[in-house]
């Protein structure tokens, strides 16, 4: 992350997009599988299933690195913090039954599968939109007021670190770009090591491209 006065909260906003739009438009990718399509299964589990662990992943970094500090020095809004932790139980809920219902799916194709799994995703959809944006609207204003870049950094390289698979990297690199401003961008890019952004600028876009294409059965 870049080193300012204040933290540069924004970067969570453009994070949050990754997961408000895949989990917005999978239950209707995982809708058109055919029945029996096993490859076509396989193809939008394993996405969704990436996704899902992400998600899994962004949350624990916030219970380890962003709600202690708050409740230490932002007392006057426990409550606030409280129900943000509160809502990402009911969100590890709703992301279990997402994680148990999607291999019988992927392993068969059933539609009974499919459509309880579709079902999940679109609550799960609802959760976190209502989640999000309440952490956009109150949090983060409090982020700049109560921590230091230094705290806020921690939190962003602990995301960063968290998926091992180098290529993978890449491809939710491409997601998190798939929506930005040309400012928002340039910005996100900024901070990337230079070997990263040469890989992103003549193989990495390409490959997202035909990776989410592939994905979302678009031409």
């Amino acid at each position: 992350m870049s080193i300012t006065a204040e933290p540069d909260t924004h970067e969570m906003v453009v994070i949050h997009r990754v997961f408000r739009r895949e989990f917005r438009l999978l239950p209707d990718v995982i809708s058109r599988v055919g029945p029996g399509d096993t490859g076509r299964a396989a193809i939008v589990g394993e996405h969704l299933s990436d996704i899902v662990l992400a998600l899994h992943h962004h949350h624990e970094n916030e219970d380890d690195l962003l709600w202690p500090p708050l409740l230490e020095t932002a007392t006057l809004h426990t409550d606030l913090v409280h129900r943000m932790e509160f809502q990402h139980a009911a969100l590890s809920t709703a992301l279990d039954q997402i994680d148990k219902l999607t291999p019988a799916w992927r392993a068969t194709a059933n539609p009974d599968d499919r459509d309880a799994l579709a079902q999940a995703v679109r609550e799960a959809s609802a959760i976190l939109d209502e989640h999000m944006a309440e952490e956009e609207q109150e949090i983060l204003p409090l982020v700049h007021k109560y921590l230091t870049v230094e705290q806020w950094s921690k939190l962003g390289e602990r995301g960063a670190e968290s998926i091992d698979d180098k290529h993978k990297r890449l491809l939710f690199l491409g997601a998190i770009l798939e929506e930005t401003s040309p400012e928002e961008e340039q910005n996100f890019l900024s901070q990337l090591p230079a070997p990263v952004k040469l890989i992103w600028k003549f193989a990495g876009r390409r490959q997202y491209g035909n990776y989410i294409r592939r994905v979302r059965g678009t031409a």
